[in-house]
């Protein structure tokens, strides 16, 4: 009959040679979900995404013993890691102020609505629209439709501003006469953040037609998935609407309230690979756990006294 003591360091030893290894590609998979959930666009989640891609390839040539092709694929990873940390430092900012905050439930559950927007401020929107239009007062406005726009996205951050929504505002500042009115004003939920904001001009080739307030707005919203553009051309006066860098002109003032009241309606999913990951998660973890109890299971007491 086999001691306690010796049956402890049989189950340690499983520990050691079986838990240890996956409890590491525990913890790595666990990180990468919510590096995944913190990023959440599609250009930005594709290099993280390729950095798995190249780390898998590096892991499976060192266990094949392809020693070159792991000392480059090595070599590149430390490489597309260092990159990728100038390249997403408000998204590994947002990572680490909230693992500081111990928000990890926020990390591991992501909201998929769309920031709200009531009918009034859309219908204060489209008033102002409507009149900037018919006087021929260009304008262009922000709106975000997701979390938070980071003002690294734009060319200049502009004047914060920090008010109510209101026909009579957004007239106001786009007025020739006023220091902010060649700026785009950014509005979240119901407030109006910032105005005077300079955006990137998109480099993709345009109609000649296009002055410079779509060309921003075509920028923008390719660089930054989860906003829309509001374009008022100062020419025309034509009402175009911008979204991933595409212009939807021109438009009525009755078909852009339309095109608003839809979007803000609706919950945004973003494009993340989140929900597929926590519902395979929960098979794998079931799975995982059922197999471990039997790895780990004690021996019986009848085993026991039948040895």
């Amino acid at each position: 009959m086999d001691r306690p003591w010796e049956q402890w360091l049989i189950h340690l030893d499983r520990f050691r040679l079986v838990l240890l290894p996956a409890l590491d590609i525990i913890l790595v998979l666990l990180l990468t979900y919510m590096v995944l959930v913190i990023i959440g666009e599609r250009r930005t989640l594709w290099m993280v995404r390729g950095l798995i891609f190249l780390m898998l390839a590096a892991a499976l040539s060192k266990a094949l013993g392809l020693q070159l092709l792991s000392f480059v694929l090595d070599k590149l990873v430390i490489g597309s890691a260092v990159a990728m940390a100038f390249i997403l430092q408000g998204e590994f900012r947002r990572l680490l102020e909230q693992v500081g905050q111990g928000h990890l439930r926020q990390l591991l559950s992501p909201s998929h609505e769309p920031i709200p927007q009531p009918d009034n401020v859309i219908d204060e929107i489209v008033d102002a629209v409507k009149e900037l239009s018919q006087n021929r007062t260009g304008a262009l406005m922000i709106l975000e439709t997701d979390q938070p726009i980071d003002e690294r996205d734009f060319s200049v951050p502009g004047v914060r501003l920090n008010a109510e929504v209101s026909k009579e505002l957004l007239q106001t500042i786009f007025q020739t006469s006023t220091l902010l009115h060649d700026g785009a004003v950014l509005i979240r939920a119901s407030r109006v953040i910032a105005a005077g904001v300079i955006l990137p001009i998109s480099e993709r080739s345009a109609s000649r037609q296009l002055g410079t307030r779509h060309r921003a707005a075509m920028g923008i919203t390719e660089r930054v998935e989860h906003c829309l553009c509001v374009v008022v051309s100062e020419e025309t006066g034509s009402i175009s609407l911008a979204e991933q860098g595409i212009l939807n002109r021109p438009l009525t003032s009755s078909k852009l309230r339309e095109l608003l009241r839809a979007k803000f309606s609706r919950s945004v999913e973003r494009d993340v690979v989140a929900p597929q990951l926590r519902s395979l998660g929960k098979r794998l973890g079931l799975q995982g756990l059922s197999f471990l109890q039997r790895l780990l299971r004690l021996p019986s007491s009848a085993s026991r006294k039948r040895k």
